[in-house]
């Protein structure tokens, strides 16, 4: 089932007097359990999109549908309500809290996304997610004790410990060498699949793209496939 529509999304830069139109009519549909990867040289477009639809800053003209709901016509409240519950993000640095605990790294997620969960049930919900990446055994361990692939992992269990049903990646594995890149990838497919998550991933690395379900490939602002 389609999840979220790009439609005719434009995007313009301006840089003094001159004009730059970075994105030129974009249209890219998302459907549920499935990853689609943007991929294209830089300043092709790829992580501008995934910006705008992940509502981080706004289209120059166009929509972005999401269940229904366009966005460009949402109040900035309303769209940071969508981001805090509806959303998830994943980026090429972990930016973890240093000061907190994995677990702790976790449980603030749900606070902020607004769980009604109880404590005890934000902790069963933390220890589910933790051992299901493999990763239970390090929840008292803070961030600078964490090799990288650890830290993109505790990463993305931030980002979908609230159950999302969008998931932005923006370059995940850059940052990570080529196991730790394939096992970070590996466990974005599984969750995207059993949390039934739609997720738009921007890449350049092509060994990722046999994880996603589609690719789009973009140049100077259009998709070209």
């Amino acid at each position: 089932m389609t999840i979220f529509t790009i439609d005719e999304v434009t995007k313009t830069f301006t840089n003094g007097e001159v004009d730059e139109q970075v994105l030129k009519g974009v249209n890219i549909t998302l459907k549920e359990g499935e990853i689609t990867a943007l991929v294209g040289a830089s300043g092709s477009g790829k992580s501008t999109i995934l910006t705008i639809a992940a509502g981080l800053q706004p289209a120059s003209d166009g929509q972005v549908v999401f269940e229904g709901n366009n966005m460009t016509s949402m109040k900035q409240e309303d769209i940071r309500k969508i981001r805090a519950t509806d959303f998830g993000f994943v980026f090429q640095s972990a930016h973890l809290v240093p000061f907190l605990t994995v677990e702790e790294q976790l449980i603030l997620m749900l606070d902020v996304s607004e769980s009604k969960m109880s404590k005890r049930e934000q902790k069963e919900e933390t220890d589910k997610i933790l051992k299901q990446i493999d990763m239970y055994h390090r929840k008292d361990a803070y961030p600078a004790s964490l090799s990288g692939g650890e830290k993109q992992r505790v990463a993305i269990a931030r980002a979908i410990i609230h159950k999302p049903k969008m998931l932005f990646a923006d370059e995940p594995t850059a940052s990570l060498d080529s196991k730790r890149s394939k096992d970070v990838m590996a466990l974005i497919r599984e969750l995207t699949k059993t949390l039934n998550i739609t997720t738009l991933m921007v890449t350049h690395d092509e060994e990722m793209l046999s994880y996603a379900d589609h690719v789009i490939t973009m140049k100077d602002g259009l998709v070209l496939t």
